[in-house]
């Protein structure tokens, strides 16, 4: 006996065989949709026939008319498009199947109207009504699925951002546990990274944080905002994204350096705030080295320049800025009074008087090379620290 047989109206006849033409629509899903038998003999493939089931027995017994599903298969059919979503499936195939699904109820229902002499006008509402309800149950499985992608994007990004904190945890946590919160971040760790430090907004965080590559890390909602790069990246790109913020890349370096890499970076970005570093959105620190250096321990850095500059203690302020500059240009490249009077700006009479002065000031400690570079790292600090404060005034 075929379905149309046990039938007695277009859709109400329908509730004595809800189970029947339940199978009828799996087996042509099962053999239309590529790679579904499989997912059907699960669980999957339950929640698929019994959410069918409710529709035939809720949707096609009011015939021509669409309702509202109820909630218990409404959340049947979010259900299904979650399951797809954790399947690492689109919901491509199962919008075919909900498609088939209403082509055969469809064919079932006018197979059985037409038997009884239902007029065509009844028929094309029933029609309506069919699809309807597979318009309505898409809409439902798109829910699920976005949903879980929600979901998990944000448990994804609580694990990223965990899996941050333990890289640049001091000390850095262990190889094993670093492997374990990178596998459940679903991120590769990679054998060097660069740091980044990144302006603060000034605003609070955005939910929404931008598109910076799967290679990055980023904790933007701290109040010294970072980024992990594990790749060479742009850098100006990454500006950009970020609303044209200033960021400070440090060093590239092996992953469990990546603390001292941020160090650098906000050292970096700290300098080009203050004015010691021209004013520039992108800064890499290996650009500027020698001037991180010479600001790296202050105390240490005085002593040195006490010990070394000693002889220039006594003169006053002028003519110790004058002898400084014409010393520090010496040091740099010992060329002849003449080329050092072009690089001064003065006569080289001038300079030859200078470096007199010098001679008797400092004596054999100008042809010793260890107390040469000494004198060049403190006159080099001097000037740094001069320009930085120049700055200071002017702003």
């Amino acid at each position: 006996m075929t379905i149309t047989e046990q039938r007695a109206a277009p859709a109400g006849g329908f509730q004595p065989h809800v189970g029947f033409l339940a199978k009828a629509i799996v087996y042509e899903i099962e053999n239309l949709v590529p790679g579904y038998a499989q997912r059907l003999a699960g669980p999957f493939g339950a929640t698929l026939r019994e959410g069918v089931e409710l529709v035939i027995r809720y949707g096609l017994g009011t015939p021509g008319r669409v309702v509202t599903l109820p909630e218990r298969c409404a959340r049947l059919f979010r259900e299904l498009g979650r399951a797809e979503f954790e399947a690492g499936d689109g919901l491509d195939r199962l919008q075919s199947a909900y498609r088939i699904a209403g082509r055969v109820a469809w064919r079932q229902l006018a197979e059985s109207g037409q038997a009884r002499g239902v007029p065509a006008s009844r028929l094309s509402a029933c029609a309506d009504a069919v699809f309807g309800y597979v318009d309505q149950v898409s809409a439902l499985s798109v829910q699920g699925y976005t949903a879980a992608h929600t979901t998990s994007a944000g448990m994804l990004a609580r694990r990223r951002h965990l899996l941050l904190e333990q890289i640049l945890a001091t000390p850095p946590a262990s190889p094993r546990a670093l492997a374990s919160a990178a596998a459940q971040a679903r991120w590769a760790l990679p054998d060097r990274v660069t740091m980044v430090a990144v302006e603060a907004s000034g605003h609070p965080a955005q939910p929404d944080l931008p598109d910076l590559g799967e290679g990055t890390l980023a904790d933007l909602t701290d109040a010294r905002p970072c980024l992990l790069l594990a790749a060479e990246t742009d850098l100006a790109g990454i500006a950009r994204a970020l609303g044209g913020r200033r960021i400070a890349a440090g060093p590239s370096v092996p992953l469990r350096d990546a603390a001292s890499s941020l160090h650098w970076a906000r050292r970096t970005l700290e300098l080009v705030r203050s004015g010691a570093l021209p004013d520039a959105t992108v800064t890499r620190c290996t650009d500027h080295l020698l001037s991180l250096w010479l600001r790296t321990d202050r105390f240490l850095l005085a002593e040195l320049r006490h010990r070394s500059l000693a002889p220039l203690d006594e003169l006053t302020g002028k003519r110790r800025a004058r002898l400084s500059e014409t010393l520090l240009a010496w040091l740099e490249s010992p060329d002849s009074a003449v080329e050092l009077a072009q690089r001064l700006g003065v006569h080289p009479q001038t300079v030859r008087y200078r470096l007199r002065q010098l001679e008797e000031l400092f004596g054999r400690s100008l042809h010793d090379p260890d107390e040469r570079l000494a004198m060049e790292i403190s006159l080099r600090a001097e000037r740094e620290t001069t320009a930085t404060k120049v700055t200071e005034v002017d702003e």
